[in-house]
């Protein structure tokens, strides 16, 4: 079987996703569709905030699609919130005959999520720390705490193939549990989500 890897990464803002699908990337030669950088170009654009969401997604898909055609393994960074962003991944890995893994960046401490924020230096299109909305988001910074509370307490993800991954961990460690999720299934058996 051809090792043909569609990986969608979710979990909240400083989660760790973007450190991790980058030195995922080297381990399984995959190429990175990184969202938050591509709505930040958007937004650089001077398109609105809502509407650089929705043409993000879009480029999103066309940037994955392309390097599905090529042949290449991918990893989707993004936080992946919502069931029609699930749905697509799946729908195209299926649809270009790759196995498709999802990988939830968890950390349960949302005070460590807040200092994570704080120490990364934001794009355009994420937000500074738990308690701020990013930069060009139209809404105010009331009921972000709350949100992220949501996203970590009811995460979007599937009833099979998945892995949940400490990211309280190194990156480094967080890449080898993932390594060995990937790599265990060559026989296309569906797991349960792993934690």
């Amino acid at each position: 079987m051809e090792n043909k890897l569609f990986v969608q990464m979710s979990g909240a803002p400083g989660a760790g996703k973007s450190t991790i699908a980058k030195l995922l990337a080297e381990m399984i030669q995959a190429e990175v569709v990184d969202h938050d950088l591509i709505k930040s170009r958007i937004l650089h654009n001077g398109i609105p905030f809502d509407q650089a969401s929705k043409h993000a997604y879009s480029l999103q898909w066309a940037a994955v699609e392309s390097i599905l055609q090529r042949g290449k393994s991918v990893i989707v960074d993004s936080t992946c919130n919502f069931r029609e962003t699930l749905d697509a991944g799946a729908a195209l890995a299926e649809l270009h005959g790759y196995r498709y893994r999802y990988v939830e960046c968890s950390v349960d401490d949302i005070d460590r999520l807040d200092k994570r924020l704080h120490q990364r230096v934001p794009m355009r299109s994420q937000r500074r720390g738990v308690d701020e909305s990013a930069l060009d988001a139209p809404r105010p910074s009331e009921g972000c705490r709350a949100q992220y509370q949501h996203w970590m307490e009811n995460p979007c993800r599937p009833a099979m193939d998945a892995i949940i991954v400490d990211c309280s961990q190194s990156p480094h460690e967080c890449v080898e549990n993932i390594l060995k999720y990937i790599i265990y299934d060559e026989a296309e058996n569906p797991q349960e989500p792993l934690a």
